[in-house]
């Protein structure tokens, strides 16, 4: 199997010329009204398609300040068209990738107040199979690169007293996908760190809200290194995903599963551990 991007953040770019380590901020829309700083900002990583670019829509809905990353340029101007989005190029894999873009979207606008971190990648195949190089992208996008750009987007929103931090987990967490087992240790270390974060950030005005979506309609799938197995009338759009974060940060919530019923798994192997791994074994 070969590690790809998910649908939702990291695609790769169209050819070599759209790639690039370091944020570069593009203006938009440039002919359109000008940017208005007093307004709020969202960072939205992985935005050049899938979860990030219809949660980046969504918010500019509600008239919010985009800044919109991800490592391919043209989608992610294609994302902002018809908006006075930010694009800021960048790869967090990348060493300095996290804090080059905190430094470039705090230059831009002067503040953050919500960052959506939505960047990730999969990958499936038996863990015995899969290539050492490939556990440490998926571990370095999905769980390192996150957490470093997290650390570096914090000190500012404490400091201001408000802010929210908003982290895409996955259902591959909360139950531990066979086959996907990297992937799955990766999401549900988002989901401790959020939880203890939420902790540490008690009175400061600075909120953690975890989302878990099912499975979505994004290329994901594919990309992962296999197509999604079931109806594709049984996956979550994009869309949705969006407005249930939307929703979550408006009414500050710390948790968040599309849909609803993905709580029941957690209630399940907390209450009768057996049954759910029997239930596991099963359906997988």
């Amino acid at each position: 199997m070969t590690l790809t991007g998910s649908g939702s953040a990291y695609d790769p770019p169209a050819d070599p010329a759209h790639r690039s380590t370091a944020p570069v901020p593009v203006r938009v829309n440039q002919y359109g009204p000008p940017r208005r700083l007093d307004r709020r900002v969202a960072l939205v990583t992985g935005a050049s398609s899938g979860i990030g670019a219809a949660t980046a829509r969504r918010f500019a809905m509600d008239g919010w300040q985009l800044l919109l990353s991800g490592r391919d340029r043209r989608r992610l101007e294609q994302t902002a068209s018809g908006t006075t989005a930010v694009v800021l190029p960048a790869d967090l894999a990348a060493p300095d990738g996290p804090r080059l873009l905190a430094q470039s979207a705090l230059h831009t606008t002067g503040r953050i107040d919500v960052l959506v971190a939505g960047a990730g990648m999969g990958w499936a195949g038996p863990f015995a199979t899969m290539p050492h190089t490939d556990i440490d992208r998926v571990l370095t996008l999905d769980l390192n690169a996150t957490l470093h750009l997290v650390r570096e987007v914090l000190p500012s929103m404490i400091a201001a007293g408000r802010g929210r931090v908003v982290l895409l987990g996955s259902v591959a967490g909360c139950v531990g996908l066979r086959e996907e087992a990297v992937y799955s240790a990766a999401k549900a270390g988002l989901a401790a760190f959020a939880e203890a974060l939420r902790q540490e950030l008690r009175g400061t005005g600075v909120g953690v809200t975890f989302v878990v979506p099912g499975a979505v309609d994004t290329p994901f799938h594919t990309r992962r290194g296999r197509p999604y197995d079931g109806t594709r009338t049984g996956l979550l759009s994009p869309g949705s995903v969006a407005g249930t974060i939307w929703e979550a940060v408006r009414q500050n919530r710390d948790e968040a599963y599309v849909p609803t019923w993905l709580t029941v798994p957690g209630r399940v192997r907390g209450l009768a551990p057996g049954l759910y791994r029997r239930l596991l074994n099963r359906f997988g």
